[in-house]
C-alpha cells in the first residue's frame, strides 16, 4: 500500500472513486474539494495547491491531500487529508485528519493502515498530538482511531449539520 500525494496518473480512478460516493450519496471525508470538482485533474491541482498558504481560501488551513493506493492493481482505495494546523472549526469538530475508504473497498483494514501510515507525516509537520473525530454512530471509524492509539476525549455537537462527533487524540 502506498500513501502518496495524488498525481495525474490517478485522475481517472479518482473520478471513479468520487462516483462511488455520489452513487450512494456518501460523505467524502478527507477528500477536500472532490465533490465539487468536475474532473480528477482539477481535484489534483486544487489538492496540491492546498498545501501552500498563498492558495488557501479564507477560513481554510493548509493541508496535504493523500490517496491510498493498492500497489498490486494501482487502485485508489482511500483518501486522507492532513490539516497542518487548526482554525476554529477544525479545533472544535473535525481535527487534523479526515479520511474515507472507497465504498467497494470497505471492511478490509484499509482505513486503519492508512491512518497508521499518515502519523509519521503528522510528526514531520511537528504535530505531536493528533485530533481526529468521527460521528458517534460510525463504529468503523471509531475502531480505526482506537487501533491507532486514539484516546477518547469528549463528544461534541456540531450545530451546522446537527450531528454529534466523538473527539479522540493520538499522542505521537
Amino acid at each position: 500500500m502506498l500513501l502518496i500525494e495524488p498525481t495525474l496518473e490517478y485522475a481517472k480512478d479518482i473520478e471513479a472513486y468520487r462516483q462511488e460516493f455520489l452513487d450512494i450519496e456518501g460523505s467524502m471525508d478527507g477528500c477536500g474539494s472532490l465533490r465539487r470538482c468536475a474532473t480528477g485533474a482539477e481535484w489534483i491541482e486544487k489538492s496540491l495547491q492546498g498545501k501552500d498558504p498563498k492558495y488557501v481560501a479564507e477560513g481554510r488551513v493548509p493541508a496535504t491531500q493523500f490517496i491510498y493506493v493498492r500497489e498490486e492493481d494501482n487502485r485508489v482505495v482511500g483518501m486522507l487529508q492532513l490539516r497542518h494546523c487548526f482554525n476554529e472549526y477544525l479545533e472544535k469538530y473535525a481535527g487534523h485528519i479526515g479520511y474515507s475508504v472507497r465504498p467497494s473497498e470497505r471492511r478490509k483494514g484499509y482505513a486503519t493502515a492508512m491512518l497508521r501510515d499518515a502519523l509519521p507525516h503528522c510528526r514531520a509537520l511537528g504535530i505531536r498530538d493528533v485530533l481526529i473525530s468521527c460521528l458517534t454512530d460510525n463504529e468503523g471509524s471509531r475502531r480505526t482511531i482506537l487501533a491507532n492509539g486514539g484516546v477518547y476525549e469528549s463528544t461534541v455537537h456540531e450545530p451546522e449539520m446537527d450531528r454529534d462527533l466523538e473527539r479522540y487524540w493520538i499522542h505521537l
